[in-house]
């Protein structure tokens, strides 16, 4: 049987499982433990207050009768003055480990451009990732997505 996938706008019945992948993609990608009380109230306040942004969901059918959630991203948005438009950023990738190299994040990734387009205000989709990172860059790349010239910096608090 050949896998079908699917994506969906998240649910708070999802907060549980968004926050262990936001947990196992900090540890894996960056060697960082991020505490479960804190992932949950934050993925919990983005399914919430909407204007922060939203989550997809990607399930995969694995018979008949039976679906599971084999990955998901977050949409956060950045106004651009430049633009007087909205970047919409991906952030909080992750694809379970058995499901990577199928497509999963391809179809997160067209639907995130769906709906991106269908918003006037939307001028366009950015993320960042991890420098090691490469087999996300190749699949980033592969999918239309180009190098900006702006390094990241930040401050923490």
């Amino acid at each position: 049987m050949t896998s079908t996938i699917s994506i969906r706008q998240a649910t708070t019945s999802d907060i549980g499982f968004i926050a262990q992948f936001n947990q196992a993609m900090a540890l894996e990608t960056e060697n960082k433990t991020l505490p479960t009380e804190t992932i949950q109230n934050g993925v919990t306040r983005m399914i919430q207050q909407p204007a922060m942004g939203f989550y997809l969901v990607a399930e995969i059918q694995t018979d008949e009768d039976t679906t599971e959630v084999c990955g998901c991203l977050g949409i956060t948005y950045e106004w651009s003055d430049w633009r007087n438009g909205l970047f919409w950023w991906i952030q909080s990738v992750f694809i379970d480990q058995q499901h990577r190299r199928k497509g999963v994040f391809g179809k997160l990734y067209q639907r995130v451009t769906e709906l991106a387009k269908e918003q006037p205000d939307a001028c366009g989709i950015r993320l960042y990732v991890e420098r090691e990172n490469t087999n996300a860059q190749k699949t980033y790349h592969a999918l239309g997505m180009i190098e900006t010239e702006y390094n990241l910096l930040e401050v923490e608090f």
